[in-house]
């Protein structure tokens, strides 16, 4: 430490050293907590990754930033020696192990109260608490050929590309943040999928931080098997997208970059105005360029290729096989094949395009006439070996192929129904379906993007019986009319779904909350539990006869004091009716800990609410949607609102983002929900919940923008002062 603090001595020009490398292989996932809170520490001071940071001579302009951060990578450093030094041994994960399920976060903090609370290494069959032992060979990792960017070993093996978080986050009002990000891509590698699309980090600063995140974090996860999912970021064909997917994705341990352009026709006259010659050139340079930063796992997409000339697309995709393409991606974007159609055009390119042989084949199915997951199995059933989806189907417009059909139709159908392709014809795939339910459960509840009942293997009807024809058939025998259990894919339906389940009511206590959740399918960290059951025991005192299943779920949903919680409703008072104008006294915490209260008119008692909401905090929006509906029946039901709001074009909370497909900047959308007895205190939740995620939003995307400002003062006082600057990941001053 003495040379590092000597050396900030103002009159030196002593340059300052790097930070040492770390170890080989760090023994635990706290010492991996400890050492990316350092980096970013250091990331924060003006360096790109401090393992590589260069020796940099300080002037006094930067000199107390870097005091600072200086001191706290060394509190840092010295929590995570003390406590590899005096920790046992048992109170880590082995080496290559699985982080611990109770290990949400990476930071000092949350790591240190990880490792207080689990002092065991995570079981191998890692089957949560509570479930029944019957059900444990349920959640055993299945095993998957090894993975080797443009090969698979196993001719029928599938793999499962998951595109939540890019292509599912384009659906409108379904924004997501960086910790919810985080959080998805975690439940996906417990579920198994072999690659992680997770976003287009060119679209706006905090989409880029998120995917950084996720490689950096979930990337380098390696599961007890040795699975450690492949991290891939979206670009359109162009060096600047390109290089700044690669920055995004490249701390993983298998990045990937996904490149692509259109081929269509009307595409190249219309959308880009360039011949099919320049588009070959712009594919050719893509891929080239994407080699040459180091990436070896390189993705290409001819978009719209379903309505594409297919002389052309093999006159492309040879190109691309070339230039060192690895996977190869058939979108029909616009959903407009039909079944057959879609796998002769698979067979087609396999056997039409030089260097098939040597590229994965994948299909990327649009659903605008309900075709997506038909047309993605036809198109594994005719040699594609990668599928392309995404959890509960959400996406671009009618939304994309639905993970857990997909994964679903090749665990029950895929040894027997897809002969004619490459391989034996029985396929599969390394999917752990036991875990669909809770990831369908967080991705709905994050988004806001709710499953409508019907929806096959996750809606809320998919395994409930009431004609009394189907219950006496299920009563004899359940297979009579499920062809799955409802075990399978995670959803523990327990006693209480066959009528002999308890009442959750003002009296029960945690306990009794949290198991029924977990039969439910919501394995919710304690923190959340502690919220939901808080929330539960407000609405238990105001409604007689307990809470359903639903006003139980409707209680999870209720975001507003789950996450991001920024401003919080304290209290509400509403004056309205036929004579009179409605009025709202509203009183709202802010981050500051100090309660501010306003009075408001409004046309009614919720337009009064939100209208005094928004002089408290101090947002201009426009609210683009707002629905309320009973989560039960009865006059004391439980109401749910969800609003959906964006902000207002040249306000102070002005949010833009880059379309991924069109490459259209617009104003980000954000969604709330919130239940309660009372409907104005539930629409005043969802609103509170969408103006906090918009606030959050906004603040990330200052704190990076400050930073890279920073950046560029640091770099010109530094060229000032004839100093010799090398920066670290290639951004050059």
């Amino acid at each position: 430490c003495q040379p590092v603090l000597a050396s900030l001595d103002p009159t030196s020009e002593t340059p300052v050293p790097p930070p040492p490398p770390p170890p080989a292989r760090l023994p635990s996932l706290v010492a991996k907590s400890l050492l990316a809170e350092a980096r970013l520490s250091w990331r924060t001071a003006g360096f790109e990754d401090p393992l590589d940071a260069p020796p940099l001579v300080y002037t006094p302009p930067l000199l107390d930033t870097f005091r600072t951060q200086t001191m706290r990578i060394l509190f840092n450093s010295a929590v995570a020696c003390a406590l590899l030094l005096s920790a046992s041994t048992s109170a880590f994960a082995p080496p290559n192990g699985r982080a611990s399920s109770s290990v949400r976060a990476f930071g000092v903090r949350s790591a240190l109260r990880s490792t207080a609370e689990s002092s065991a290494p995570p079981s191998s069959t890692g089957v949560p608490d509570g479930i029944n032992p019957e059900y444990a060979p349920l959640y055993q990792r299945k095993s998957r050929p090894e993975y080797v960017p443009g090969k698979i070993s196993d001719p029928d093996y599938v793999r499962i590309f998951d595109t939540t978080l890019r292509d599912g986050e384009q659906s409108p009002g379904a924004t997501l943040t960086s910790s919810e990000k985080l959080e998805i891509a975690r439940m996906l590698a417990k579920l198994g999928v072999d690659v992680i699309e997770a976003g287009f980090p060119i679209a706006s600063p905090d989409d880029f931080d998120a995917v950084r995140q996720i490689a950096d974090v979930v990337g380098n996860e390696v599961f007890e098997d040795g699975y450690v999912p492949v991290i891939c970021g979206l670009s359109r064909a162009n060096e600047k997208d390109i290089k700044r997917a690669w920055d995004a994705v490249k701390g993983a341990r298998r990045p990937r970059v996904h490149t692509f352009i259109a081929t269509s026709k009307i595409h190249m006259e219309t959308k880009l105005c360039k011949t099919p010659d320049e588009v070959v050139d712009i594919a050719v340079n893509a891929v080239t360029y994407a080699k040459g930063l180091g990436c070896e796992d390189i993705e290409f997409s001819p978009e719209d290729a379903g309505r594409s000339d297919p002389e052309f697309l093999y006159r492309i995709l040879g190109e691309v096989i070339k230039a060192g393409a690895t996977t190869l991606n058939i979108p029909d974007t616009t959903g407009w094949n039909m079944p057959w159609e879609f796998g002769g055009l698979i067979k087609m390119l396999r056997e039409n395009v030089p260097g098939a042989e040597n590229v994965v084949f994948s299909t990327h199915c649009q659903n605008d006439l309900g075709l997506a997951t038909a047309n993605s199995l036809a198109g594994a059933q005719n040699g594609a070996r990668q599928l392309e989806c995404t959890i509960n189907g959400i996406g671009e417009r009618a939304g994309n192929a639905s993970l857990e059909e997909v994964v679903m139709s090749l665990a029950l159908k895929g040894s027997t129904q897809f002969g004619g392709g490459p391989g034996t014809g029985k396929l599969y795939t390394a999917i752990n379906p036991v875990h669909i339910t809770p990831t369908s459960k967080m991705v709905a509840e994050y988004t806001g993007m709710k499953c409508q009942p019907h929806k096959a293997i996750v809606g809320a009807n998919a395994f409930q019986h009431e004609s009394g024809i189907h219950q006496d058939g299920m009563i004899k025998n359940k297979s009579t009319y499920e062809i799955m259990t409802p075990e399978s894919i995670g959803l523990m339906r327990g006693d209480a779904q066959s009528g002999a389940g308890i009442v959750l009511g003002k009296h029960s206590g945690r306990n009794a909350v949290g198991t029924r959740l977990k039969e439910l399918g919501y394995d919710l960290e304690p923190e959340k539990l502690n919220a939901v059951f808080a929330r539960f025991k407000e609405v238990a005192e105001k409604k007689k006869g307990g809470l359903e299943d639903e006003d139980l779920e409707a209680l999870v949903t209720d975001q507003a004091g789950l996450v991001n919680e920024l401003w919080e409703v304290t209290g509400l008072h509403v004056s309205t009716g036929m004579s009179g104008i409605p009025t709202a006294t509203v009183t709202m915490m802010g981050p500051d800990g100090v309660e501010r209260y306003v009075a408001a008119t409004g046309t009614g008692p919720v337009d009064a609410v939100y209208k005094a909401i928004d002089q408290i905090t101090g947002v201009s929006v426009n609210l683009l949607s707002y629905s309320l509906a009973s989560v039960t029946e009865g006059i004391q039901a439980l109401a749910t609102t969800r609003v959906m709001i964006s902000p207002k074009t040249g306000g102070p909370n002005e949010s833009l983002s880059t379309n991924a497909q069109s490459g259209i900047t617009m104003e980000k959308k954000f969604s709330g929900a919130g239940s309660d007895t009372d409907i104005v205190v539930a629409s005043a939740r969802a609103y509170t919940s969408a103006l906090n995620k918009l606030l959050s939003w906004n603040v990330r995307r200052k704190e990076m923008e400050s930073q890279e400002e920073d950046d560029s003062v640091a770099n010109s006082a530094i060229s000032a002062g004839n100093a010799e600057v090398t920066v670290v990941g290639g951004h050059q001053p």
